[in-house]
């Protein structure tokens, strides 16, 4: 059994949009997608879907009667799901499997029902079914029509990474020949943003970058919540069609001294990214893509991390938190597609109010982090 796995498409919907060419052109400007958002009458910053985005998710929904009940989380996914086997040429006919997680799932249907049980002492008849975790993947694989196995999942802010993990142990182990894999989040409601405002973590700042994502000299954690979903093909063996191969996959945890830490040299991931690195040399590595959501501790452990294990010579840094927010469970696959982006176009896109860094070569691996709550990280070396 063959051990590459190439990635035949990916798509996604997110503020940045739903189509590669609009999703490059909004990387290459330095403009963030946040919009002020009114909560205990005070303004604070998240990322919604773009306009066209929007109106795709309204004419999913709209096109029939069962998707009305569907939660957004599910409708991103779907959306994004169509894109990526229609771009990887999949058809009805394919037996491919799914697994498309969520940090917290249907988010705002979930709290509506459980606000109108408040208010009446009854539950809907549909609260159940329209809200669990299942229900992504579920809903995805009756979308898609596929016979294949089907699996949800929820491992925080790496969930979708842990996807992808799962996808190629499927097709490693001869269980399946392709798989969609990715991860879904609509996590813009009041009671979200304040919980990770009891945290500490939201973002108070009004300056031009709301989210200082790698400015590892600031001051006040700077997260910032958006929305999205993506959703990529993966395919046993080497592919014509292939965007990228995934070269190399590490995972890890880290012994949990509370319910949101992390280490200060974020141990869990110098040990995902050496098991992904372990059969490439380290100077071959061209750029990460960081998980890097904002905090000053999220960003600076994982920097001093890839410290370790890189030593002085590091590769090129970046992370997308600083535009598009952090999408939680989708979050890895986003970055994903923007490491596939930078290698396809061969250009690097930093982060703005960073220290410059000077692309010196054309990029052909780019390593991908993602951690969640607890220390669950996923490193994943992608290669042209």
């Amino acid at each position: 059994m063959s051990t590459i796995i190439s990635i035949t498409a990916i798509a996604s919907i997110s503020p940045l949009g739903n189509t590669p060419e609009a999703i490059w052109e909004n990387y290459l400007n330095e403009n963030h997608c946040f919009t002020e958002h009114i909560l205990d009458h005070k303004k604070t910053f998240v990322a919604t879907l773009d306009a066209n985005s929007e109106q795709v998710v309204g004419a999913l929904r709209e096109s029939d009667n069962k998707y009305k009940s569907l939660d957004k989380s599910v409708l991103y996914a779907m959306a994004a799901s169509r894109k990526a086997m229609q771009n990887a040429g999949w058809t009805q006919k394919d037996i491919f499997g799914i697994n498309i997680g969520s940090s917290r799932g249907a988010t705002d249907l979930f709290e509506k029902h459980y606000q109108d049980y408040l208010q009446t002492g009854k539950a809907q008849t549909l609260a159940s079914p329209t809200t669990t975790l299942g229900n992504i993947s579920s809903w995805v694989a009756h979308d898609l029509q596929s016979s294949g196995p089907e699996i949800s999942h929820s491992i925080t802010c790496s969930t979708a990474l842990h996807a992808l993990l799962n996808g190629v142990a499927w097709l490693r182990a001869g269980m399946a020949d392709k798989f969609l894999v990715g991860g879904s989040e609509a996590p813009l409601t009041d009671f979200t943003i304040a919980q990770m405002r009891a945290l500490k973590i939201y973002s108070n700042s009004t300056e031009t970058y709301p989210n200082r994502a790698l400015d590892l000299e600031k001051k006040q954690s700077t997260m910032i919540l958006g929305e999205g979903a993506g959703v990529c093909c993966l395919e046993i063996g080497k592919k014509e069609n292939a965007l990228a191969y995934i070269e190399g996959i590490g995972y890890a945890t880290e012994i949990l001294e509370h319910n949101i830490s992390i280490s200060a040299e974020a141990t869990c991931f110098q040990k995902s990214m050496k098991m992904a690195l372990e059969n490439t040399d380290l100077s071959e590595v061209d750029v990460i893509v960081m998980h890097a959501p904002g905090t000053i501790k999220g960003d600076l452990t994982e920097y001093k991390a890839i410290e370790t294990v890189f030593g002085e010579s590091l590769p090129l840094l970046t992370t997308n938190k600083w535009k598009i927010g952090h999408t939680f469970g989708a979050s890895g696959i986003l970055s994903m597609e923007l490491a596939i982006l930078m290698m396809q176009n061969n250009r690097f896109i930093g982060v703005p109010f960073a220290e410059a860094q000077l692309q010196t070569k054309p990029i052909k691996k780019v390593l991908i982090n993602a951690v969640g709550f607890g220390g669950n990280a996923v490193s994943v070396l992608l290669n042209l």
